[in-house]
C-alpha cells in the first residue's frame, strides 16, 4: 500500500473566487513522478495557461529535482501539459477568453493506480475587501467554535 500524497495550494482559495472545479492528468517524466511521490512539489505559485494550439499548460508548478536522477533529470519549473477532454478544454478557453477568469491549481495528487492527477479550476481574483471579509469569517468561526468547545467541557 503507497502513502497517500496529497499536495494542496492553501493560497488559491484565498485569492480567488471558485467557479467550477476539474481533475487534469499531467504529462510528466520518470524523475518528475518519482519526486511528487517523495511530496517534493509545490502549486502555490503555479496558474494554467492555454498554448497558441489550445493546449494546457500548468505554469509555474515547481517539482523538486530527484536526487538519485542522472544527467537525464527534469527541469523544476518546467510547463507541464495537463490532459482534458476536448469539451472540458474548449469550455475552458471559451471562459478564459472572454470573461477574463483564470485557470488555479488546487491540488496536486496520485490516484490508486500511481497517476498523478491536478484538480484545477476556474476562478474569478477577489478584491481587497473579500480577502478582508474571508479573513473575518474565519476568524468569526474560530471564536464560535472556542465558545461551543467551552460549553461542552461544562
Amino acid at each position: 500500500m503507497q502513502k497517500q500524497i496529497h499536495i494542496k495550494n492553501k493560497r488559491a482559495r484565498f485569492e480567488f473566487e471558485l467557479i467550477e472545479e476539474y481533475t487534469a492528468g499531467i504529462v510528466l517524466t520518470g524523475t518528475e513522478i518519482k519526486s511528487i511521490r517523495n511530496s517534493k512539489a509545490s502549486i502555490t505559485e503555479s496558474f494554467c495557461e492555454f498554448n497558441e494550439r489550445g493546449e494546457l499548460f500548468t505554469v509555474n508548478m515547481h517539482i523538486d529535482e530527484y536526487a538519485f536522477g542522472t544527467r537525464y533529470n527534469h527541469k523544476p519549473k518546467a510547463q507541464r501539459k495537463l490532459l482534458l477532454n476536448k469539451k472540458e478544454l474548449k469550455k475552458l478557453r471559451r471562459e478564459v477568453s472572454n470573461s477574463g477568469l483564470t485557470i488555479v491549481p488546487l491540488s496536486l495528487f496520485l490516484t490508486e493506480n500511481g497517476l498523478a492527477k491536478l484538480r484545477i479550476a476556474l476562478a474569478k481574483g477577489k478584491k481587497l475587501y473579500d480577502k478582508r471579509e474571508t479573513m473575518k469569517d474565519r476568524d468569526n468561526q474560530r471564536d464560535l467554535d472556542r465558545i461551543k468547545k467551552s460549553f461542552k467541557r461544562v
